[in-house]
This record gives structure tokens, C-alpha cells and sequence, in this order.
């Protein structure tokens, strides 16, 4: 039981580098099963480009989109922003403009994830490149250069060489030139994405305004929070529900003793409170760090202002910091259930 406690405490502690581990692992095999059992290259001059560049990038399109809709921040940020009613200002446009580019920066993993793979693999950038016209005037002009082969009958036989009909032995070898300027360019987007991803989280950690320290303790509380949070939710549920189900089967005589001279029910000492939907509204709301009235999650700002009157000039100090994003993250417990 122990280990099993300890086991739950690594995966709460590192469940972000699990989650993008397991993302990036189930992409890069998704691709390697794409490229060799999916993918059959045309070897046809007017369909190579389009054949490969859509192997290439609309998986990584379906990826992106898919992981908008799977990340509960975009839909904290969406749900009821079509509401009619007073404009937003132009802070909260720009901090939910904010807020859209870092959580597309962070959904990019899984799509950048294919096309690296695919550029390391090779096979449907060879294919694309195959047909590209521009490609095949670089490639096929170097031959005529050297005096090996003729430019014509070149870019005609290249986009052959991904199946390996090229009838001239010179513009078959074209595909190994192509194989390797598909990996580098697999490397280049690894590196770049790794030293993006390197710096974005420096600078974000720099401008942290709390320690090391209170931010492991940040994380401790909102795991018990939403423990508890799940706990009370259950429980009013269950309770409403219990009421509903009991008040339908009542029988006919105990509910005519309830009923009043209008034909409404009384006020049972059994009623249930249920939060009103701006209580709902205002803990569904994205965190934003107060200087002046530090909270640690739009729960602990709720509780604590419940009753009390609404200041501006706090509300302005608002700010939202990159390094803690992870307040509004937002993983299901095995209790919990999507509909």
C-alpha cells in the first residue's frame, strides 16, 4: 500500500513529463505504422508534391486540433464567450489573446512530434520533394552541370525514384540527396523546438512571483483542493439526486399533504443548496495572480470573497504568468467522469 502511495505521488509530481512522454511516444509510432503500411507513393509527376506534403502535415493539423479539444483551459476560456453582453476591454482581450498563444504553443507538441518523426523517416518528404518543381530544377540542374545527364529526361525520371523506377542509376541516386535533406531538417525542427521550448521555460520560471519552495507547496494544496472539491461535489449530488428520486416515489397521499393552495410544492426541510450559475461562472474562470491579495486558485479567491463588495483597483492588478500554469490544469481523477 505504501509503494502504491509513493507510486501516486511520483505521477502527481511528474505527471506533465509523463503525459508529454506518452503523447510524443503514441505520435512517433503512429507515424512509423502510417509510413509503412498506409503510405504508397503515386510516382506520378502531378501527384507526388500534393501526396506527400498531405501525409506530412494534415495528421499534424488533426493532431493540433485535437489537442484543443482535449486541454480544459481552452474551454474554461470558451465556454459562454458568445454570451450577449457588455464588451470586454481591451486588457482582457489582450491577456486571453495571451493565453491562446501559450496554449498553442503547448498543444503544438504532438503535431511538431509527427513532422519531425516524418522528416527523420524521410519517406514522405522524399515523395513530396519527388514532384516539387523547384527541387527537381536544384537537383537535375547539377547533374546537367556535370555533363552526367540530360536536364529533360532528369526531371522527368525523378519522380520515379521514391519507388525505385528510375531507368538511370545518376537519378536514382537523387533519393539518397533526398533522404538526407528530409533528416536534417527533422534535426533542425528538433532543435529548434527543443531550444524554444528550452527558453520559454526559462523566462517563465525567471519571472515567477513566488519560490521554488511555495510553488511545490502551490501544487500540494490544489491537489487536496480538488480532492475535497471532488468530495463535496459528489456528495451535493448525490444528495439532490437521493431528494429527486425519493420526492418522485412518493406516494399519492403523502405528496397531496405537501401541496399547497396554489398546487406548489412546500419548502422541505430536506432541500439542498446548489451554487447559483455566476458562483459556477466565477470558479470556472482562468487564475490571474493578485499582488496585493494572493490567492492559489479561483476556489481559495472565491471563498474568501464570498459576501464581501467587488474593489477595482484590485481587480486591475491582476497578472498572468506563464510559470503558473499549472493552477488551471485540470486532470480528472479515476471518480470523475466527461460526458
Amino acid at each position: 500500500m505504501e509503494k502504491f502511495k509513493e507510486v501516486q505521488e511520483l505521477k502527481f509530481q511528474y505527471r506533465s513529463m509523463l503525459i508529454y512522454g506518452l503523447v510524443t511516444l503514441l505520435t512517433a509510432s503512429g507515424e512509423r505504422i502510417f509510413s509503412t503500411e498506409v503510405f504508397q507513393c503515386p510516382c506520378h509527376a502531378t501527384w507526388n508534391l500534393s501526396y506527400g506534403l498531405v501525409f506530412l502535415l494534415v495528421p499534424a493539423l488533426v493532431l493540433f486540433l485535437l489537442g484543443y479539444l482535449v486541454r480544459e483551459n481552452i474551454w474554461r476560456l470558451l465556454t459562454g464567450c458568445c454570451k450577449v453582453g457588455p464588451p470586454m476591454s481591451l486588457g482582457i482581450c489582450l491577456q486571453k489573446t495571451r493565453i491562446c498563444c501559450h496554449l498553442s504553443w503547448t498543444t503544438a507538441l504532438a503535431p511538431l512530434t509527427w513532422v519531425a518523426v516524418a522528416l527523420l523517416q524521410g519517406t514522405f518528404f522524399e515523395c513530396a520533394s519527388s514532384g516539387s518543381i523547384y527541387i527537381a530544377q536544384y537537383l537535375c540542374s547539377k547533374l546537367y552541370v556535370s555533363g552526367t545527364y540530360d536536364y529533360g529526361n532528369c526531371t522527368d525520371q525523378l519522380p520515379l525514384v521514391p519507388c525505385q523506377k528510375a531507368k538511370v542509376d545518376e537519378v536514382q541516386a537523387i533519393l539518397k540527396q533526398l533522404k538526407t535533406l528530409s533528416q536534417v531538417s527533422g534535426w533542425i525542427l528538433i532543435a529548434l523546438v527543443s531550444i524554444s521550448l528550452l527558453i520559454s521555460t526559462c523566462l517563465g520560471r525567471c519571472q515567477s512571483p513566488v519560490s521554488f519552495q511555495q510553488r511545490n507547496f502551490w501544487k500540494i494544496y490544489l491537489k487536496q483542493e480538488q480532492k475535497f472539491f471532488n468530495c463535496e461535489a459528489t456528495k451535493c449530488a448525490s444528495e439532490l439526486a437521493k431528494r429527486n428520486a425519493k420526492s418522485f416515489f412518493e406516494t399519492l397521499s403523502e405528496n397531496e399533504n405537501t401541496l399547497t393552495k396554489e398546487g406548489e410544492h412546500k419548502p422541505s426541510s430536506e432541500e439542498v443548496y446548489i451554487p447559483s450559475t455566476e458562483d459556477w461562472k466565477q470558479i470556472s474562470s482562468l487564475y490571474t495572480y493578485n499582488t496585493k491579495a494572493h490567492y492559489y486558485s479561483v476556489l481559495h479567491q472565491y471563498a474568501n470573497k464570498r459576501g464581501k463588495p467587488h474593489d477595482s483597483r484590485t481587480s486591475q492588478r491582476k497578472t498572468l504568468y506563464p510559470a503558473l500554469d499549472f493552477v488551471d490544469e485540470n486532470f480528472l481523477s479515476p471518480t470523475d467522469s466527461t460526458l
